[in-house]
């Protein structure tokens, strides 16, 4: 068996930043433990995998030891891969998912994904959350990420968390940081041992926590993010109504084959 691999750098301008994505169009399903097995391979944040069905795709995305619910940069990657290699005659592209249908559409030099907004609410701050980022944030939220809130950019920037103690953490997938941006809206970075990864470069899911959040806090729908991972990767992001639309560019890294 032979099966097409793109490698894509997401919410970038240019290769080396952003989040790396694998896209592995199939003409069916394989079993589950085989596209874990490939992501575990691949060894990227995530691995997509895409089946062409009437009006779209079915996707699903794979980090290297687990199956994710929602992505965001691993769903910028596949339809910039639909849109630009297997299919350049469409604008839009609709992928079928667990968290509902996903739209990725061309939006002049970029693209822009409507995604489910996912507000977060208050919750305690605990001292074994203060003790995994090694810094006490102001306040916590939950989604189903941890949010916690900085009073500065610097204080995020300058975290270095202890990977086996986030990973001990009994509440939350994840965990983001965040705070008010000194040249953007908001800054964020995003740990997520639970999915085999120790810090993201980019994340999608978590900005459809951080949008309403900082929505609500600033009193403006239209934010500018940067993620201030060591890739880092900027996103242009809309609050509408339930819905969070993100936009950026990607940039192609390389083409392949796996065979199994």
């Amino acid at each position: 068996m032979t099966i097409p691999i793109y490698q894509v750098d997401a919410f970038t301008l240019g290769p080396f930043s952003g989040n790396p994505a694998a896209v592995c169009p199939l003409d069916s399903w394989l079993d589950d433990d085989t596209m874990q097995n490939i992501a575990a391979e691949n060894n990227l944040a995530e691995t997509a995998f895409i089946v062409m069905r009437e009006g779209g795709y079915d996707l699903r995305w794979f980090t290297p030891t687990v199956e994710v619910d929602l992505c965001g940069h691993a769903t910028l990657a596949a339809g910039y891969v639909v849109l630009n290699h297997l299919q350049p005659d469409l604008n839009s592209v609709s992928f079928e998912t667990i968290s509902g249908e996903l739209i990725v559409s061309r939006d002049g030099d970029r693209l822009s994904m409507d995604f489910p907004a996912r507000p977060p609410t208050r919750a305690a701050v605990s001292e074994a959350l203060c003790d995994a980022l090694g810094k006490a944030p102001s306040e916590v939220h939950m989604s189903r990420d941890v949010l916690a809130v900085y009073d500065d950019e610097q204080s995020v920037r300058d975290l270095s968390p202890d990977q086996a103690k986030l990973l001990a953490l009994e509440e939350g997938f994840g965990v983001i940081v965040t705070a008010k941006g000194k040249s953007v809206d908001f800054v964020s970075r995003f740990f997520v041992p639970k999915g085999g990864i120790y810090e993201d470069p980019v994340t999608g899911s978590a900005h459809c926590t951080l949008v309403p959040f900082w929505a609500e806090r600033l009193g403006w729908s239209e934010l500018i993010a940067h993620q201030v991972s060591p890739r880092g990767g900027e996103l242009r992001c809309e609050l509408r109504g339930d819905r969070v639309i993100m936009s950026g560019q990607c940039v192609l890294f390389l083409t392949g084959s796996i065979h199994l």
